[in-house]
């Protein structure tokens, strides 16, 4: 499921796409109307924007015990916050995370908020 990609230059890449007949309408009217170049500032606009919003989480490969202080520690500090906040901040696995609320429930050194 690779792109066909071809090098134009040291400084980019050029990558085809196919596009419907209404996509490439609503593009040129946008062109039209000033907001874009041409084509292809619209498209790497659009692929900045959308390469932006993404954000790649890698997770730390850290043991349990060491996982359950960050985690304990990051609830006392936070107060309230759900799993994936926890997960995402802290850059653990989210099933680890969950985990390990689950045996801090347990303990009696967290409770769940509903």
């Amino acid at each position: 499921m690779g792109a066909d990609v071809a090098l134009v230059s040291s400084v980019g890449k050029v990558v085809g796409a196919k596009l419907t007949r209404n996509e490439i309408d609503q593009i040129n009217k946008l062109i039209e109307a000033g907001l874009y170049l041409n084509p292809s500032d619209f498209i790497r606009e659009a692929v900045r924007e959308k390469l932006a919003s993404i954000k790649v989480i890698e997770y730390r490969d850290v043991d349990y015990e060491t996982a359950k202080k960050e985690v304990a520690g990051y609830f006392e500090m936070k107060g309230e916050a759900y799993a994936s906040d926890a997960s995402t901040d802290l850059q653990l696995d989210y099933e680890l995370v969950c985990k390990i609320m689950d045996d801090l429930e347990m303990e009696g050194n967290m409770e769940t908020i509903e």
